[in-house]
Formats: C-alpha cells, structure tokens, sequence
C-alpha cells in the first residue's frame, strides 16, 4: 500500500471549497459540557467542528474537484489543476521580511510555480509568526513575495503580466536541493509565457504530498 505524506494543505482552501460543495459539512454544533466538581459547577459551550478531520475534507474536496470540476493538468490547466512531478521547495523570504513557501518544477513543455503560506507547512510555527496582512494564496500577495525576493527583483524586467512569468521561471530556476516526488492539487493563478515563449504556470495548492 502507497501513503501519502502530507507536506502542505491549505485548510482555509479546502474549507472554503467544502462549504459550496456541501454547506452542513462544515457547520458548527455546540455541545454542552457540564463540571461538577463537588463544591464548583459550571457549564460552558464546546464547539467542535463537523468532519474536523483535515485529511478527511481534503479527500471530500478532491473527489469532488475530480469528478465534477475543472481538473487539469500542468501543461492544459483548467480552473485547477493536478500533478505529480518532482519538486524542489523551500521558503523565500521578500524584501518586506516575510516569507512563503515556494514549489518548483517542470515538465517538458512548462516551467510551474506552487506558493502558499508557510503556516499551511506541516509543524511550521504559528501564521501570526509569519505571514503578511494579505494571505498568500491570493495573487496579488504571491506575486508580492516572489517578485520581491531581491535575487529575482535584480533579474526580472518585464512589467505586468510579463513581469509575473519571468518572475515564477526565475524562482522556480533558483531553487536548490535535491527534487522530492510530489502530487497536488492547487488553483491556477497565472497561466502563460515568458518572452523567450517558454509556458509558465503559477498556482496556489490545495495540499501538496510525497509518494514514493
């Protein structure tokens, strides 16, 4: 039997996508607790949320993104997009101080580009430690992060969107160590070419996982 271990998954994601899939999932109920400790007795309100389980509704999330959604691939994305490549990755930290973590690789026709907050990491610290006032998985402060790395900053001259793809080719280009075997799933954000006609993508994951 295969597993696979979680490195990253975006809760606020999959929350997100869980509660139009299937609105009760995500509910909350109060249960009451009642302490009775001989002489002190109290009662408050426990909330726990339905199907807590993290793996549990990223599993629901991606049954439904693979039967009914908008699932491509890297080289043909659709609204999101699936993959399982190898991967370089780490964290990149901004002229601003603030990091996110970044994953990188290619395939024979496009160069891709993951990046996401580095709360989302498992056993990284708390997201107040480390993140911006705009999350991360929103382009415009991905874009910020990246753009901003000052070794990309120093090489990048396109504007705009141009700007963007040599932006996401340069970091994945610079990142170092050796590659992990890695499947995904994550939002496409920008999707195009560089000057040079070289095919950029640039997404936001849902989860990111190693497979042997």
């Amino acid at each position: 039997m295969s597993f696979r271990y979680f490195v990253y998954i975006s809760d606020s994601k999959v929350d997100m996508l869980l509660q139009q899939i299937d609105p009760g999932a995500t509910r909350k109920r109060t249960a009451s607790v009642t302490v009775d400790l001989k002489v002190l007795k109290g009662q408050r309100g426990v909330e726990t949320a339905v199907g807590a389980d993290r793996t549990e509704r990223l599993e629901r999330v991606v049954r439904h993104l693979t039967d009914f959604g908008d699932l491509g691939s890297v080289d043909e994305p659709g609204q999101f997009f699936w993959g399982l490549l190898p991967l370089r990755w780490g964290p990149l930290v901004g002229a601003d101080g603030l990091s996110l973590v970044y994953f990188g690789g290619r395939t024979e026709r496009t160069v891709l580009g993951l990046g996401g907050a580095r709360s989302h990491v498992f056993g990284a610290p708390p997201a107040a430690e480390l993140e911006p006032p705009l999350s991360r998985s929103l382009l415009p402060s991905l874009l910020a992060g990246i753009v901003k790395v000052p070794s990309i900053a120093a090489a990048v001259t396109g504007e705009g969107d141009g700007e963007a793809f040599e932006a996401v080719h340069r970091a994945t280009t610079d990142l170092r160590g050796p590659a992990q075997n890695m499947e995904f799933i994550a939002k496409r954000l920008v999707h195009g070419e560089t000057a040079a006609g070289e095919s950029v993508l640039l997404g936001s994951p849902l989860y990111v996982a190693l497979v042997d």
